[in-house]
């Protein structure tokens, strides 16, 4: 019995494996170019272009107007490089860390997101996670379009 890559791959997801719900573009409004670390199958962003895990997003060439909900588990690197890029929305956990703290000093324009956020858990969860998420945007396209979210600070 030969197993689909779609089954390998639902098989080998993690617990960083969330996808970010479709509501969520829908009231963005805007179109991206590279999704930096998508999780497998996520059909519903708005991307050209995908680097999946396989793929090793922090180690590609990024262009352009990137999405990014990297790996809440050890985020550091990935909000390093995404705020080298300068172009995109980043969603991310609030969280006790230098990285967080630094992008709050820094007043990089973020809205939090409710507390009863949920992602699309591809295991069958309800997709609820233990700690808060904001959304974080460079680019005054893309601080304008998480103001269609909620108060930017």
């Amino acid at each position: 019995m030969q197993i689909s890559l779609f089954n390998q791959e639902q098989e080998n997801l993690t617990s960083d494996d969330y996808y970010t719900p479709k509501h969520l573009f829908d009231a963005l409004d805007v179109k991206f170019d590279l999704d930096v670390a998508s999780p497998p199958h996520a059909t519903h962003v708005p991307c050209t272009k995908f680097y999946t895990q396989k793929d090793d997003g922090l180690t590609q060439p990024w262009y352009g107007n990137v999405w990014m909900n990297p790996p809440f588990s050890d985020p550091r690197l990935w909000v390093r490089r995404f705020v080298e890029h300068n172009q995109g929305i980043a969603l991310l956990s609030v969280s006790k860390s230098r990285w967080f703290n630094d992008l709050w000093d820094r007043r990089v324009p973020m809205v939090l997101l409710p507390s009863d956020f949920r992602f699309e858990d591809p295991k069958g969860g309800n997709g609820s996670i233990f700690m808060p998420s904001a959304l974080v945007a460079l680019g005054s396209s893309n601080v304008a379009a998480i103001a269609n979210i909620g108060t930017v600070r």
